[in-house]
């Protein structure tokens, strides 16, 4: 449940024991607070293994007793990966972790000196003053099959950069030395025959030299069917005409071999790495209720639960929602106003699986695309409108999962929303 800044507060009272953490790679520091805000000790440093963690847990424990404090809270910025070992170790230890926002801290460290001065124990005492304030939220350090799930989404995405950096590359190779090669092939990183001729001789001089028979002699290599003669005396043909660079052939050459070769077993990877994802997939429980929703498959439902974790942990679909920073924001001063966005503020990949999960061909899900962009009152632009379907999708999954009642297309869109795309209710 999600506590309100109120909520906050009122648990922080004269016998909690505040602390501030600054992370970093190798050597942390700490410093402690009373709910006053006032320091207690001096700053602690301690190193980022064992014996460092188990020495702040020692100094939390020796000032906790020495100052009368019932209570523990340590607060810490989610800096890169460095703040997680710690935070799992202190809550494996009873203790309680939260994190502030790292945008906070550097507005803030100007308040008491009027200095945006940054050092590491100057930041801890920030961090512990912002967390006195009740201006922190409480981390997710997801488990079980949870945990596994957002390892192999996280595993995927990297995945996909790599073959989308790898594409470029050769897409590059070939816009020097082989332009007209696109012209034959539309797609050709998709085929097995274009991927083994640009493995083997992906140039004008390689092609011409091989000839028709050559060629079909080369894709026969990758594939049973060849692409057949025509394919091949249009591609003969486009290398004749080709006005591709001609130095560093092969060289050129060496290297677009290597790069498909790096494409083919990145692809393995991918499709191990998916094939994983499945099987996460089912030991959730929520497989069959998330693919029987029109337009999801394993990969978006196994990615949402991996970027989320179980989204029966939320007490509402707007959680979620501001989790992926779909919450409105407006800047207004005075006479002056400005349309409303979004915050932006969660978690970027949520935001890009739920954009591309709107973008799916569900029946109920495009009409009200549609409606939102060609409704006579406000209508919205195309990307707006995809934020709006994207909520809408994060309703349908929690809904779903709290109900367990599998998906219905006629529930998807209410009396209201019927009534104004001209359904009947």
């Amino acid at each position: 449940m999600k506590k309100t800044g109120m909520e906050k507060l009122e648990a922080i009272t004269a016998k909690t024991l505040i602390g501030g953490i600054d992370i970093a790679k190798k050597v942390h520091w700490a410093r402690f607070v009373d709910y006053r805000g006032i320091p207690i000790g001096k700053a602690i440093r301690f190193e980022n293994n064992k014996a460092g963690f188990e020495h702040i847990v020692a100094e939390t424990e020796r000032l906790r007793k020495a100052h009368g404090m019932d209570y523990v809270l340590l607060g810490m910025e989610p800096t890169g990966p460095y703040w997680k070992a710690l935070a799992w170790r202190l809550k494996g230890l009873g203790l309680r972790v939260v994190t502030v926002n790292s945008h906070h801290t550097k507005q803030a460290k100007s308040l008491d000196d009027n200095s945006p001065t940054k050092n590491d124990k100057k930041d801890a005492l920030v961090i512990a003053r912002l967390v006195k304030d009740g201006r922190y939220f409480e981390p997710y350090l997801p488990e079980d099959v949870f945990g596994e799930l957002r390892v192999s989404s996280n595993t995927r995405i990297a995945l996909m950069k790599r073959m989308n950096g790898v594409k470029n590359r050769v897409m590059g190779i070939l816009d020097e030395y082989f332009p007209e090669f696109t012209d034959v092939f539309r797609k050709p990183l998709k085929g097995k025959a274009s991927m083994q001729i640009l493995k083997s001789c992906p140039f004008p001089v390689h092609i011409l030299e091989l000839g028709v028979e050559g060629l079909l002699a080369e894709v026969k290599k990758a594939v049973k069917k060849t692409v057949g003669k025509k394919k091949v005396s249009a591609l003969l043909e486009a290398a004749r005409d080709s006005v591709g660079v001609g130095y560093g052939l092969e060289s050129a050459r060496m290297q677009m071999k290597m790069l498909i070769e790096e494409l083919e077993f990145l692809q393995k990877q991918l499709e191990e790495a998916e094939a994983r994802m499945k099987v996460l997939l089912e030991m959730t429980g929520y497989a069959e209720l998330l693919l029987g929703i029109d337009g999801v498959g394993v990969v978006s439902a196994a990615s949402f639960l991996g970027e989320i974790g179980d989204p029966l942990r939320f007490d509402s679909p707007r959680q979620i929602s501001r989790m992926a920073g779909y919450n409105l924001v407006e800047n207004s001063s005075g006479q002056s106003k400005s349309g409303t966005s979004i915050s932006k503020r969660g978690r970027k990949q949520l935001r890009a699986l739920l954009y591309r999960m709107a973008m799916v061909k569900n029946s109920e899900l495009k009409l009200l695309y549609h409606h939102l962009k060609t409704r006579r009152d406000n209508p919205l632009k195309g990307k707006q409108a995809l934020v709006v379907v994207s909520k809408k999708i994060i309703t349908i999954i929690y809904q779903i999962l709290k109900t367990r009642k599998a998906y219905e297309p006629a529930l998807v869109l209410g009396a209201v929303r019927k009534q104004q795309l001209g359904l009947a209710a």
